[in-house]
């Protein structure tokens, strides 16, 4: 087992799969996945065409040739006779991008007052340049918006917003001060940079040479929309592992460490560019068993993938994904206490708060999400609870919305989704159940095939045999526990009742015919 450091990124790569696993004092805290084929577009530049306005919904489809149409809402669409300055109230700017998504341009799904309609900005046939927000999920197609931003290391250029934002988790008045007035001074006319949290230290030079970077791309982006024609790709953002390296490896990353030769390269040359003071952290893995096994992370992610997820005190979340929404059930489990039910109940409770927000980061869970904690007498006890999961959601970079606990003992939030979650696209439908997460069990349909008997008897006068094609688990209820109930349905219907067992059909299914 490899020694344990606090921060660390490990570099899986077998074929054409590649997995990132982010570990804060050797627990997993965030998973990413590219398989090539089916790799994200977060961030990607297209020139798009508008095949669809849709003014009751007041959005349009875009064909950027992706599988599925994108969908462009209105208030997603860069007006520059409505564009206007904001004013020095970094509240307006969101915190550093996440591992793989800038996120410092919120998407609009409503108008921006004053907002013309959307049948007043597009038509049919228009030829549009848009940056994917959100990545194709489910059913849906890609979130689409006009608003471009593009990632730096250091800096995020907004080329239609006038704006200079800094970041937070800058706090030194002083620094922030000479970050804005040298972007500020340095800037095209009428476009805008967000300031990352990496940026505090360093050097104006440095800064320069990535803004100027970022100008250098978007040069490009507009050199290609004059050459091609829709749909077609801009500018594609860099792959997995160098967006990482991005975004996520900085000066309180301990090491990153990757398995193959090939990715090792590429992450040095990046680096030599970007970041050669951090090369030091890089590492090629060497060892025998796989990167992931050795720092105990397959294991980890077998339980993220869990519909049942054990607390340590014997208490445990069963966590269920609908289209509509997650459900977060907390029950005690084997936890009995040795006080009283409601500490009981509340300490359950609270352990419960940092494992659902472990989960629903690691999961990449978004939407909305009902947490139903066990019930609570005390009302200082649930606001205890619901501060506790105000303060977790704190220390998720992705946007989450909580809201206070209901009469009826349930936490109601949003967390922003821009990804499939893990869960899904680890796995797939079973092809029994087909998502259902059950089925009908033998007995039921054993009685459904009796009465389809009744019924294709009625249609067949004047045959002998009615035959019965089945699951064998279903036609072993059939001439075992229901052999009796058989024999009376042939003396009903006066006929005789074949049952033929095929390995083949889905257990669901059954086919009853005459002859």
């Amino acid at each position: 087992m490899e020694s344990a450091l606090a921060t660390e990124i490990l570099v899986n790569t077998t074929g054409k799969e590649t997995r990132i696993a982010l570990l804060e004092n050797s627990i997993l805290q965030e998973l990413h996945v590219d398989r090539g084929s089916d790799r994200g577009t977060v961030g990607n530049v297209y020139l798009g065409k508008v095949v669809r306005v849709l003014p009751g919904m007041q959005a349009a489809f875009v064909e950027i040739g992706l599988e599925r149409a994108a969908f462009l809402y209105v208030g997603d669409i860069f007006s520059p006779a409505l564009e206007h300055k904001h004013d020095d109230d970094d509240d307006a700017v969101e915190e550093d991008p996440d591992l793989t998504v800038i996120e410092e341009q919120p998407a609009r799904e409503v108008a921006r007052p004053g907002q013309p309609l959307i049948q007043d900005l597009l038509t049919e046939g228009q030829e549009i340049v848009v940056q994917v927000a959100k990545d194709p999920i489910g059913t849906k197609g890609a979130r689409v918006t006009t608003h471009i931003t593009l990632p730096g290391r250091y800096l995020v250029f907004m080329p239609t917003v006038d704006h200079v934002g800094i970041s937070r988790r800058i706090d030194r008045d002083k620094e922030r001060r000479r970050l804005r007035e040298f972007v500020d001074k340095n800037r095209p006319k009428g476009a805008g940079f967000i300031v990352r949290t990496i940026c505090a230290t360093q050097t104006n030079q440095t800064l320069k040479q990535d803004m100027n970077y970022l100008l250098a791309v978007w040069d490009k982006i507009q050199e290609a929309q004059k050459n091609r024609k829709a749909p077609a790709p801009l500018h594609l953002d860099h792959g997995l592992v160098l967006r990482t390296v991005r975004d996520a490896f900085h000066d309180d990353v301990d090491r990153m460490v990757v398995d193959t030769a090939r990715v090792y390269e590429e992450v040095s040359s990046f680096m030599d560019e970007f970041s050669p003071s951090l090369k030091d952290k890089l590492h090629l893995y060497k060892g025998a068993e796989p990167i992931f096994d050795a720092f105990d992370v397959e294991t980890q992610i077998a339980r993220s993938t869990s519909r049942r997820v054990w607390l340590k005190s014997g208490g445990y979340l069963v966590i269920d994904q609908t289209e509509a929404l997650v459900s977060v059930d907390v029950n005690s489990g084997k936890y009995v206490g040795n006080t009283s039910l409601e500490d009981t109940t509340l300490k359950i409770n609270m352990e419960a708060v940092k494992e659902i927000v472990y989960q629903l980061r690691l999961r990449n869970i978004g939407g909305i999400i009902i947490i139903d904690f066990i019930d609570m007498d005390r009302e200082q006890n649930r606001d205890k609870v619901y501060r506790a999961m105000e303060e977790e959601c704190k220390k998720d970079r992705a946007r989450t919305n909580v809201l206070k606990i209901s009469e009826l003992g349930l936490v109601q939030m949003t967390r922003k989704r821009v990804q499939e979650d893990l869960v899904r696209y680890l796995s797939e439908s079973c092809m029994y159940c087909e998502g259902r997460g059950n089925l009908k069990s033998r007995q039921t349909l054993a009685f459904e095939i009796f009465r389809e008997c009744q019924r294709e008897a009625h249609k067949s006068p004047g045959k002998e045999t009615l035959y019965v094609n089945t699951h064998p688990a279903v036609a072993d209820v059939l001439y075992g526990e229901e052999f009796d109930t058989l024999e009376l349905w042939e003396q009903k219907l006066g006929r005789r009742i074949v049952v033929r067992a095929l390995q083949h059909l889905h257990p669901e299914r059954y086919e009853v015919y005459a002859r």
